[in-house]
């Protein structure tokens, strides 16, 4: 077995001896970052828009609609449901206020 095969499986146990501890602290603050991005995310049947802000400002946001006109809305901090994920193709940030 050559060094260039072995490195890679050594790395790996390593790496999986000394991550779990790791993967299990990281994972109890990991899963609202994680499920609730910043920005525009799809779910496995709705989209949302995380407005992620620590000035508490509002934002207008651009929404791509499928088979529809696409529409601007106002949201503030936090998550909010834009439609089911079939419909809603995006959305962004515009660049202002309100």
């Amino acid at each position: 077995m050559s060094l260039r095969r072995s490195l890679p499986a050594l790395v790996g146990a390593v790496a999986l001896t000394l991550g779990l501890p790791v993967a299990a602290a990281a994972s109890a603050h990991a899963p609202t970052a994680v499920m609730n991005p910043c920005g525009f995310y799809e779910t496995g049947s709705d989209a949302f828009y995380n407005h992620c802000t620590s000035d508490g400002s509002n934002v207008v946001i651009q929404v791509r609609v499928a088979l529809a006109p696409d529409y601007e809305r106002c949201v503030g901090p936090g998550n909010h449901w834009l439609g089911s994920a079939s419909k809603i193709q995006g959305a962004h940030y515009v660049g202002r206020t309100c």
